[in-house]
């Protein structure tokens, strides 16, 4: 007798699982992550006391109400210790949901350590303990950069194995067709986040055994949600869409959950939305999302500014030296004159002229049109890029392997029609093919990098481009412009997606 459309997905499901029922990757993680705090925190405390009272251990005197005791720093030193241990504990610094990828887990560090530090300052007025100042002043910042530096390490450990699909929540997704093959294809550009799917359940909706373009098993019976949970170790449920699924049925999927080991993820219909501008709130027992109108106005963007004008400055006034010896080389190299200047459509959409370093013959506007139709696997169906384009001079393939000829644009920056942060600045025909959407790239001044440079650069289709560009357009804050700066120094030196 042959097997039922369900019973063969059950069998292909359990063909494909690695059913793993021992220690959870979480708890041998979180373990590790234990055991080097631990050892950075003791460095830190002992280091700090060495430094301050060389290798003697001084006493340390405590009056209160006429009364005097008297006990050795060690005993100070290890009860901060275990204190900050205690601290970064409570603080959910070790959590298997923010570990690995965004900032939650530095900033709960920085948290634990700040809060750690002040009831000792408190507690040592108020007993009125002779706590020396400098023991605490070195402390206190080895102790938090030591943390900060070990946690990033095992980031990057983490994030290796996770490209390999270890270390990582086992999915199952559950909704529509549609959103479980758009959450599937989102999750697997991001194997850092830690979220591998291994199956999926699409209601009342099995045409094929498998994911579509996927090898990603599915199903249609809700009913044998655990058992496909089972069969491929899956211990979270990520619903996708809850048209299939009415509220009582989603109450009862999270009740038949393994607690503890087995966990329920809702995906919202919200897309490239930054966290600061999420705040849930529970309201008559309704989980509400409120989302924040993104701003352009007020503190934020006269902060930006300021950030511009000042480190571009500096980096002008830095970087002088080689902004010189680069112009005498482009000038002496071959003919031409030393600066490009680009139309360029920006704030507002409004045009400027973009400043480079000139990195191609002076015809190569001219020379466009007869490379346009020509084949290329690189840039997309706005953007022209080409790896090995004939007009870019000897001295011009250096310059912008290294991207050296966009450094005049922090001149653009200091005056005023450029960020150091931002979206690509776009040319008029590239804009003249724009939809609609993508026009809200205009709200913010285009920037020197930005996320879509930091994530492939020439690499990227142009719906990459766009979706990148636009969520910086509506999620953009200091702290993000900061770390997009870090990336683009790294992205430089390895020359990623620069041709």
């Amino acid at each position: 007798m042959g097997m039922s459309a369900t019973e063969r997905v059950s069998a292909g499901i359990t063909e494909q699982a690695v059913v793993a029922r021992s220690t959870p990757w979480s708890r041998t993680y979180a373990t590790r992550l234990l055991l080097t705090d631990f050892v950075v925190i003791a460095w830190s405390v002992i280091g700090a006391q060495i430094a301050r009272f060389g290798a003697s251990d001084p006493t340390l005197n405590i009056r209160q109400l006429g009364d005097q005791a008297d006990f050795g720093y060690t005993v100070v030193s290890v009860g901060l210790a275990t204190g900050w241990i205690f601290v970064l504990a409570m603080f959910g610094t070790r959590d298997s949901r923010i570990v690995g990828t965004g900032t939650q887990e530095y900033k709960r560090i920085v948290d634990a350590t700040v809060r750690l530090f002040g009831v000792v300052a408190i507690a040592a007025f108020l007993l009125k303990i002779d706590l020396a100042r400098g023991y605490l002043i070195i402390t206190l910042p080895v102790g938090l950069l030591a943390l900060l530096a070990s946690r990033w390490i095992w980031r990057r450990w983490l994030t290796g194995e996770r490209s390999r699909g270890l270390y990582s929540s086992k999915v199952l997704l559950v909704g529509s067709r549609v959103s479980v093959t758009a959450i599937a294809a989102d999750l697997a550009r991001a194997p850092q986040a830690g979220y591998v799917v291994v199956g999926a359940c699409v209601p009342g909706d099995l045409i094929a055994e498998y994911l579509p373009g996927t090898t990603i098993p599915m199903t249609s019976n809700l009913d044998l949600m655990q058992e496909a949970m089972a069969a491929t170790g899956a211990d979270t449920v990520v619903v996708t869409s809850s048209d299939e699924l009415p509220p009582d049925r989603i109450r009862e999927l999270s009740w038949s959950l393994e607690p503890g080991r087995q966990h329920l993820v809702l995906a919202p219909s919200l897309t490239d939305i930054g966290g600061p501008r999420i705040h849930m709130r529970p309201v008559a027992g309704l989980p509400l999302i409120h989302v924040e109108t993104p701003r352009y106005e007020g503190l934020k963007r006269f902060s930006k500014r300021a950030f511009d004008a000042v480190i571009a400055s500096i980096l002008i006034l830095c970087l002088s030296p080689a902004l010189a010896a680069i112009a005498v080389v482009v000038r002496l190299s071959t003919p031409g004159a030393v600066l490009f200047r680009q139309e360029r459509v920006g704030l507002n959409g409004k045009h400027f002229n973009m400043l480079k370093f000139r990195s191609m013959v002076v015809d190569a506007e001219q020379r466009l049109d007869e490379l346009q139709d020509g084949e290329r696997a690189e840039g997309n169906v706005v953007m022209f890029k080409m790896r090995n384009d004939p007009r870019v001079t000897p001295i011009g393939t250096i310059l912008r392997r290294f991207s050296l000829d966009e450094l005049p644009q922090l001149f653009n920056v200091v005056g005023g029609s450029m960020s150091l942060v931002g979206p690509r600045p776009p040319l008029e025909r590239e804009v003249a093919v724009y939809e609609n959407h993508v026009h809200r790239r205009f709200l913010v001044k285009p920037g020197i990098t930005g996320l879509w440079q930091v994530s492939g650069r020439s690499n990227l289709s142009w719906e990459d481009t766009v979706r990148l560009d636009l969520y910086y357009v509506e999620n953009w804050s200091m702290t993000g412009d900061l770390m997009i700066l870090w990336r683009t120094a790294k992205a430089v030196l390895a020359s990623e997606g620069a041709y």
